[in-house]
């Protein structure tokens, strides 16, 4: 076969090795747009369902906060004897209980939501500590004075949290 003869059988193959590239090219472009397409309907059909459930739990998160706020399981929480120990252990049980009765909502928060639940838990619970550990307290109304009177120096730490909550949810929406 001479250098004429290839010639004359590539002219009529080349044009469809092309068509053939070309088509391929197209047909894998559009078979990756329908991938994208498939999974961003998913995408979005699992949204519709996923954000009411979302919410909720942070809406059950900033009921728990609200909740185990000093000032408000203070008079919420009245004290079953005079003791301070038993009326701060009495609270402390308190706000375990409800977190407890609300550990599942984690799976529906950031992690770093989270952390910020946790940590306002945990130092409410210092606070009351803290305050029930002091010389001064005698008596669970002292503890609640001196609790109440902590609250008016800073904020409570359940309003951070509770500032955090209401920041991912406009993120949400």
């Amino acid at each position: 076969m001479n250098q004429t003869e290839i010639l004359d059988f590539l002219y009529p193959i080349l044009p469809a090795l092309i068509v053939g590239v070309v088509a391929f090219y197209f047909f894998y472009t559009y078979s990756k747009n329908e991938e994208n397409r498939r999974r961003f309907l998913i995408l979005r059909e699992n949204q519709k369902t996923a954000l009411p459930i979302k919410l909720q739990a942070y809406e059950r998160m900033a009921l728990f906060l609200e909740r185990i706020s000093p000032g408000k399981i203070l008079f919420r929480v009245k004290p079953a004897s005079e003791e301070a120990d038993l009326y701060a252990n009495l609270l402390i049980g308190n706000i375990e209980q409800e977190f407890e009765h609300n550990l599942a909502q984690q799976i529906y928060v950031s992690n770093e939501c989270w952390d910020y639940i946790k940590t306002s838990k945990n130092a409410t619970i210092g606070m009351i500590r803290k305050a029930a550990a002091k010389d001064e307290v005698q008596n669970a109304d002292q503890l609640r004075e001196i609790i109440l009177k902590s609250l008016m120096d800073k904020q409570s730490p359940t309003d951070a949290a509770i500032s955090y909550i209401k920041k991912e949810v406009k993120s949400l929406t």
